[in-house]
């Protein structure tokens, strides 16, 4: 199928990977601890998030699905500090693990639940969840927390096992939503996981009732789907859900995330939309390592591509963080990289530099100019691994002046 070709500036926007612009932009990206997590909106004109105060909130996030699970107190507040100083403002974590996060306890010794059952959380568990939760607060970081990853109410592979109903899911978003009401959370439902099933459905909302019951309705909510998928495919008219979220995924080397983005972009009612999991840094390219391995390039690009379609931010991840693998795990598909040397790699420190770039200009006021367009060439875009040239997406102001955003 032939995709279409974006226009982008000929500043080369997405050429200011150059050293000159990474050390002009190096210390801009290295903020201050901040305690100060104010609650967060979707932002007037629909398309971004904004702070209770009425400043624009830049999602930059981080997977750490196994953050709360595998991670003990000194090493998730490791894991913290690099990510704030590196520039982050969200990571995503799982409450109950996706790596038999039911059975496996975590390194203090407790498991989440008693006797698999949702509505008897193990509070002991939980303290260790309020803690990491208050450290990155006090970093000035929000929690991008799934209560659940998807084989927990879907369990088409996975360690499972399905423990959830629609009574037990509301009673158990209740439970975490009045716990960290106060708290600087984003509510993130789903798990890699899409609802096939009127009980799936089911499970979904009621677990969303919960939450807004018990947080009172302070906190934003999303849903993360299978990659490939959109969470619009079928909640974009719930009222609960607050902004959508894509999973790009790590099937191929060239997926272009701008796609779904810019689908969101056109529904209504309008609401935020953002790649919630693309390509990881140092994934094997369709979980095949004789296809070659995703690297600072691949979500880099991924980064841009979705931002300049009218993302209101972009997730990073790292194939290694995301599982916190070390040596002595088993690693999943062919992770090859302790977790705490993964921390640099380059491809975080990059997303640091999208942050300030975009935040250096009124970004809120830009959309996708979609009437600038022009067929892909060498001078517009830079070639993937079969050789092939991507344009890429242009973003301009929306009293229609142009914006090349150069530093």
């Amino acid at each position: 199928m032939n995709r279409p070709s974006l226009h982008w500036s000929r500043r080369k926007f997405l050429g200011l990977s150059a050293t000159a612009f990474l050390a002009s932009f190096a210390k801009a990206c290295t903020p201050a601890a901040s305690n100060s997590t104010p609650s967060l909106r979707v932002h007037s004109n629909q398309r971004f998030l904004m702070t209770a105060d009425g400043q624009p909130f830049f999602y930059l996030g981080d997977t750490a699905w196994e953050l709360f699970h595998r991670l003990n107190r000194d090493e998730a507040t490791l894991y913290l500090q690099d990510r704030a100083s590196k520039g982050f403002t969200v990571i995503q974590a799982v409450v109950l693990a996706e790596l038999d996060g039911l059975r496996q306890p975590n390194p203090e010794g407790h498991q989440p639940l008693y006797n698999n059952d949702p509505a008897q959380p193990n509070e002991a568990y939980f303290r260790h969840v309020d803690y990491i939760v208050d450290q990155a607060e006090a970093l000035g970081l929000y929690i991008g927390m799934l209560p659940t990853w998807g084989d927990k109410w879907n369990q088409k592979w996975g360690n499972g096992p399905e423990v959830f109903t629609p009574d037990n899911a509301e009673i158990f978003g209740a439970y975490l939503g009045k716990r960290y009401r106060d708290k600087p959370i984003i509510w993130i439902l789903g798990g890699d996981r899409n609802p096939e099933t009127e009980l799936h459905f089911a499970i979904i909302r009621a677990m969303a009732k919960g939450l807004q019951r018990g947080d009172q309705g302070r906190h934003l909510i999303t849903y993360h789907p299978v990659g490939g998928s959109n969470s619009a495919f079928w909640f974009h008219q719930d009222d609960w859900l607050a902004f959508n979220m894509v999973q790009s995924g790590h099937s191929e080397a060239d997926t272009p995330n701008y796609e779904m983005t810019e689908a969101n972009y056109g529904l209504q009612p309008v609401k935020p939309t953002l790649d919630g999991e693309p390509c990881y840094e140092d994934h094997p390219i369709g979980w095949n390592p004789d296809n070659g391995w995703f690297d600072q390039f691949d979500v880099r690009r991924a980064a841009y591509w979705s931002m300049l379609a009218g993302a209101c931010g972009h997730t990073y991840g790292n194939h290694n963080i995301w599982q916190m693998w070390q040596p002595g795990r088993g690693p999943i598909s062919a992770a090859r990289t302790p977790w705490q040397e993964a921390l640099n790699h380059p491809g975080a420190t990059q997303m640091g530099y999208l942050r300030r770039l975009f935040e250096s200009r009124p970004y809120t006021e830009l959309v996708p100019a979609r009437h600038r367009q022009r067929a892909g060439g060498r001078e517009c875009g830079r070639q993937d691994r079969a050789g092939r040239v991507r344009a890429r997406p242009r973003a301009h102001r929306d009293d229609g002046i142009d914006r090349d955003l150069q530093a």
